[in-house]
């Protein structure tokens, strides 16, 4: 309950809709909207648009282009596709390459430039078979291969069109709509170029109400392949993927820039692809590169045109995003106006607001459909908005007060909402929670401990508060839990590679994190088994810094211990090859305050201590979750997973207040788990925020003395002069 936050306009972004022209200017008035917006399946009518509002425009550049599609299907987007596994019985083995893939979305290319890049492996050898040894069959659609050896697998990989752009195809499915679809083309072909570049010119004449192009993102979406049977029908999803800016023109053109040839293997990777969680090697960052130069370079051409007849340019972070790189060295030079970023949870927040643009916009969920991304019903029959609101809100906000964000919105039919009239008021509520917050970020920065965290990562920056999707789209289970307790605490967080560690960066930072499964990114694969990089974090640990890790951190085989960093932590993981080996005992040890009531560290990796000399804080069944070893004048902090939760989040607080030397009960930190806050001192003002469901009070810290915060409801944002 917004008790002391008076109603203001401005800053908000409503979704209009042509049909319900008295609902949306009602709403706008309600939600103190500043602009209107369109959304995929809406249109703005005359009325609207000459209302006193300022008018986005969203337009997807590759799709709603199907006239012309149709006459050049040469230039649709495509992708490498590879066949299940067959097992050869005899010397002869047939594919039918589709038998795989959604015919509604794919379509093979089988033209002489794309057939030059199929392969056909034997994955029982590793080996590809040469192209003398198998044939492809036009009319059939078939690929077969001769002289195959018996009981061997074999796969084949070729490039396919797509026929159906992935979010016109998703919002098709989940609305039921029975229109056209939508196709996707490609601007790396000229052709394409300059038909985008005359339709756009002729758009921007065509709309002159409207204030800003809403770009959804540039021209390649994340890769999300579905397959041809219900009962697998998401075949692979990477949010990071960059799968589906393949073509033969792309490829032609990396070889002519880079001095080597890509192949399908090259992508197709043994069938696994180069999802987002695994360490990035040479060819992929260079292909990714390769990707990036180019869209940035075509995408400013846009947005000249849409600044050269007065208009702002935003873009939309999510679809098709791959290639803007946000937090890529080259983001920059498209010259956007704005970023904006739908956003479930806090880590969502800190990557808009962290994002080198002039206004970071937040869309919120839930999105104005009668289904959400799970299927669950929204805005229909058995469905909740205000509760989704309401979660999304929470999680959301904490963030928001660590980091300035400019304008909030939705998206979606606005028709849907008048069956549920407390989401409206909820709506009402939030937006004057919003503006208040964005006031006091205005004024001032909040302050924050003088705690400067890395996480260190195979990506580093390029990957900043970020792994591959939203939260419920990620499957990495440490570090996007940490990602979101970082979000909103009250300190410095940057992510850094392990090429930074060696150009110096430790030098910036009292906390280092490493976490994740080895192997992963996250945790960093081989470039543990770099010695260098074990050295100069050792070195930084002796010298006071603290090194985290979680689960699987510096994991890499071939060495004396699982993890590199184990005489730093005190702790290394059980292998096999340590079952015949002795353990130390240990007594728990009790650190006063460390650990909140109610906080936990579930059991993930089994580990064992080193030298005995590492305190075990907590523990399951003789088994250490969470231990500190002093190193020198540092320490490594190892926990055996990580959940987020609000309890959690502020163990994590506590263990990097510990890491620092500084008092648990530090200024502007509350001593109640479940209720955080910050403190605007510019103009002397704290927001205080409940997450929980339940009535609490909470005690802060303060320069001038202690302040007392009684009464704050459910999920009350309250604003306190200090």
């Amino acid at each position: 309950m917004a008790n002391n936050i008076p109603h203001k306009k401005g800053s908000f972004t409503l979704p209009g809709e042509a049909g319900f022209e008295k609902l949306t200017l009602e709403l706008a008035d309600k939600w103190g909207a500043d602009v209107i917006r369109d959304s995929d399946g809406t249109v703005l009518s005359d009325e609207i648009t000459n209302s006193d509002y300022d008018i986005y425009s969203t337009i997807c550049i590759i799709r709603d282009h199907n006239e012309w599609a149709k006459k050049n299907q040469d230039k649709l987007q495509q992708s490498f596709l590879m066949t299940q596994p067959k097992v050869a019985r005899d010397s002869f083995l047939t594919f039918h390459l589709m038998d795989d893939f959604f015919d509604q979305q794919f379509a093979i290319n089988d033209s002489a430039e794309s057939m030059k890049y199929w392969q056909v492996f034997d994955r029982t050898t590793g080996r590809e078979v040469k192209s003398s040894f198998w044939t492809y069959e036009k009319e059939a659609q078939n690929v077969i291969i001769s002289n195959a050896i018996p009981f061997h697998r074999y796969t084949v990989s070729f490039l396919a069109y797509r026929i159906w752009e992935e979010i016109s195809m998703y919002n098709h499915t989940t609305n039921n709509w029975n229109k056209e679809h939508l196709m996707q083309i490609d601007p790396i072909y000229p052709e394409t170029q300059e038909y985008l570049l005359e339709w756009l010119r002729n758009w921007c004449e065509t709309h002159p109400a409207t204030n800003v192009v809403r770009f959804t993102s540039m021209f390649y979406n994340f890769v999300w392949m579905w397959g041809s049977s219900v009962r697998n029908r998401y075949l692979f999803t990477d949010w990071g993927s960059y799968d589906f800016t393949v073509s033969p023109k792309m490829l032609d053109l990396f070889a002519e820039k880079y001095g080597y040839k890509l192949c399908a293997e090259d992508f197709i990777n043994k069938g696994t692809f180069h999802v987002t969680h695994t360490p990035p090697i040479k060819t992929q960052k260079d292909y990714m590169d390769h990707v990036n130069q180019f869209v940035v370079s075509f995408g400013k051409k846009l947005v000249d045109i849409v600044h050269s007849y007065g208009k702002k340019a935003y873009v939309f972070y999510d679809d098709s995003w791959v290639g803007v790189e946000p937090y890529g060295e080259r983001f920059k030079e498209f010259g956007f106006d704005g970023l904006i970023k739908c956003v479930f949870s806090g880590y969502e927040v800190r990557l808009c607001a962290g994002a080198d643009a002039p206004v970071h916009e937040l869309r919120f969920h839930p999105y104005l459909f009668p289904v959400g991304l799970g299927g669950l019903p929204t805005f229909k029959a058995g469905g909740d908005p205000t509760r989704d609101a309401r979660k999304y809100w929470v999680q959301t906000r904490r963030a928001m007060l660590r980091a300035k964000i400019d304008r909030i919105g939705l998206g979606g039919y606005l028709h849907l909402v008048e069956d549920f009239p407390d989401f409206v008021d909820y709506i009402t509520q939030i937006s004057d929670e919003f503006r208040a917050i964005k006031d006091l970020h205005e004024e001032g920065a909040p302050t924050v401990l003088p705690i400067k965290v890395a996480v260190l990562h195979a990506w580093g920056k390029l990957r900043s508060w970020t792994l591959s999707g939203h939260f419920h789209e990620t499957y990495m289970y440490d570090l996007i839990h940490v990602n979101e307790a970082l979000s909103g605490l009250p300190v410095d967080v940057d992510y850094i590679s392990f090429d930074d560690v060696k150009k110096g960066a430790l030098q910036h930072y009292d906390v280092v994190i490493n976490a994740g499964s080895k192997g992963t990114a996250w945790s960093g694969g081989d470039a543990w088994n770099d010695p260098s990089i074990e050295e100069l974090i050792t070195s930084w640990v002796l010298a006071g810094g603290t090194f985290i890790g979680v689960n699987e951190p510096s994991a890499v085989d071939c060495y004396d211990t699982a993890f590199r960093m184990s005489s730093v932590l005190g702790v290394d993981k059980d292998t096999p090859a340590r079952a015949c080996h002795g353990k130390w005992s240990f007594e728990k040890t009790v650190i006063d305050g460390l650990i909140p009531e109610g906080s936990y560290v579930p059991s993930r990796c089994k580990i064992h201590l080193t030298d005995g000399k590492a305190k075990v804080l907590l523990s399951e069944k003789e088994e250490p979750l969470l231990t500190v070893n002093e190193f020198g004048k540092g320490k490594g902090i190892y926990l055996s997973t990580f959940e987020t939760s609000d309890k959690n989040n502020r163990l994590l607080l506590n263990l990097l207040l510990y890491a620092k030397g500084l008092p648990l009960n530090s200024n502007y930190i509350t001593d109640n788990p479940l209720v955080e806050c910050a403190y605007f001192e510019k103009s002397g003002k704290m927001v205080v925020i409940n997450n929980a469901s339940t009535p609490q009070a909470a005690t802060i810290a303060a320069k001038k003395g202690s302040v007392a915060i009684r009464d704050l409801e459910p999920f009350e944002t309250r604003i306190v002069d200090i």
